[in-house]
C-alpha cells in the first residue's frame, strides 16, 4: 500500500492544472453541485408534500408480481 502513497492520477493532474488556468470554473462547478446535489434548502412544507405523494417501491424493482 505504501507504493501508492504519493500517487496522483493523470486525470487529477489534468484537472488541477486546468482549474489553475480557468479559476472561474471553480464557481461554476460549485453552482452545478448545488443545483444537483445540495438539497438542504427545502422548506418543511415542500418535504411533507414530497413524502405524501411518494409511491412505495417493491423490494425487488424488476419483480412484476
Amino acid at each position: 500500500m505504501s507504493k501508492l502513497k504519493g500517487y496522483e492520477s493523470e486525470y487529477t493532474k489534468f484537472m488541477r492544472e486546468w482549474l489553475k488556468q480557468h479559476p472561474e470554473q471553480i464557481e461554476e462547478q460549485q453552482k452545478g453541485r448545488a443545483l444537483w446535489w445540495d438539497r438542504g434548502n427545502l422548506d418543511p412544507d415542500e418535504l411533507a408534500r414530497r413524502a405524501a405523494v411518494k409511491v412505495p417501491q417493491k423490494p425487488y424493482y424488476y419483480d412484476v408480481n
